[in-house]
């Protein structure tokens, strides 16, 4: 991957450029950030240019044959850590039984989410980690010398999901790492990785994707009007990913924001049938929809909640949310909103584990209703 497709991070890029080209890289190196900011995106730029033929003051060739390799994932001196899931039988999994899935997966685009990954594994939330037995692989695929580049590299994905025995083997070799061996550790949860790892790293901190590049970013990737890629690009707060399902999900979204709306009408007037019908409606969303409007019903009543302080930069909504949330915030206040979060919150919590969607979805919206009429005297 080249540094000119990472979208923004233009201060990220020359730190790591100078890094290389003063002949001062740690060889071990902790990118965190949030989702969506380009982690992994600006961690394969890094391990294409330094391992170039002919890198350039802004980037590598591109054209050599290590950077053709690099850019296609299939160099024999790159190696990939990831969670992946537990195909069954009595030995664990390593990264090297999904290795192909994953050069598919990171080919559709380098921004993706952890979620995003689980789902192409076809494995629920939590399910995936990386098994104790990738210690072993670790230290066998950094035990021979660089085949062909000049740096061997390890990029390891959500180190914070290391086992207790495979997260000690890869302390020892940091410790005592091979010539010539560049780990790049990527995390936007480094509080979970093991502090004796994380106390030999560089840490190198990502900040979120600044406005101008998102929106240069959306109109070019999308060829959308500049006007709808500014509105994306703060709605997303930085975050390519949002930006794009927020893109590519337009009809879904306008789907959501019926539904939200017609339950928050359905539980303010108390109507004992058009709840029903709406439960029997939504109940028979499948399982991944149902959870993505629960989320944004959430997001909504948040925006809502802060639009109360009149301060329109806070509220991060697309205008015709922001059409409904005018109208509808005096109804969300200190008295209720925790409490409403709460209930949504719930009901994720029990669609996640197979509950019975219909009768979440009308306990939380009784709950919902009663909460509408207490605090607002209807009652």
């Amino acid at each position: 991957m080249l540094f000119k497709d990472v979208i923004g991070q233009k201060s990220i890029k020359e730190h790591l450029i100078s890094m290389f080209r003063e002949d001062r890289i740690s060889h071990a190196q902790l990118f965190t950030g949030p989702e969506g900011a380009g982690l992994i995106p600006l961690a394969l730029a890094f391990a294409q240019y330094v391992n170039c033929q002919n890198p350039g003051p802004e980037d590598s060739c591109g054209v050599c044959p290590e950077c053709k390799k690099m850019s296609r994932l299939v160099h024999p001196d790159l190696h990939f850590v990831f969670p992946v899931i537990n195909k069954g039988g009595h030995t664990p999994s390593v990264c090297n039984d999904f290795l192909s899935q994953w050069r598919q997966f990171v080919a559709q685009s380098p921004y993706f989410t952890k979620h995003e990954w689980s789902s192409f594994l076809n494995a629920e939330r939590g399910q995936v980690r990386i098994f104790s037995r990738e210690g072993n692989e670790i230290i066998k695929k950094l035990s021979f010398k660089a085949f062909e580049a000049k740096y061997k590299i390890m990029i390891i994905w959500q180190p914070e999901k290391m086992g207790k025995e495979a997260a000690n083997r890869l302390l020892k070799i940091l410790e005592e790492p091979p010539a010539r061996t560049l780990f790049l550790l990527i995390s936007d949860y480094p509080a979970g990785i093991l502090p004796t790892i994380l106390s030999r790293t560089q840490q190198l901190k990502i900040p979120k994707i600044d406005d101008e590049s998102m929106v240069h970013a959306l109109q070019e990737t999308f060829q959308i009007p500049e006007e709808e890629a500014k509105s994306v690009a703060r709605i997303s707060r930085g975050n390519f990913v949002e930006a794009r399902n927020i893109i590519k999900n337009s009809e879904e979204k306008q789907l959501f924001h019926s539904l939200f709306v017609s339950a928050m009408r359905n539980a303010y007037s108390g109507n004992l049938a058009a709840i029903n019908e709406w439960v029997d409606k939504v109940a028979l969303l499948p399982k991944e929809q149902l959870k993505n409007l629960l989320e944004y019903s959430i997001r909504i009543l948040r925006e809502s909640y802060i639009a109360n302080f009149n301060i329109p930069e806070l509220v991060y909504a697309t205008p015709s949310e922001n059409k409904f949330i005018e109208n509808f915030k005096s109804f969300v206040n200190d008295r209720n909103v925790e409490q409403m979060v709460k209930e949504y919150e719930l009901a994720l919590a029990h669609i996640e584990q197979n509950g019975n969607n219909k009768l979440v979805l009308f306990d939380m919206s009784m709950q919902i209703s009663g909460l509408f009429r207490v605090t607002n005297n209807l009652v």
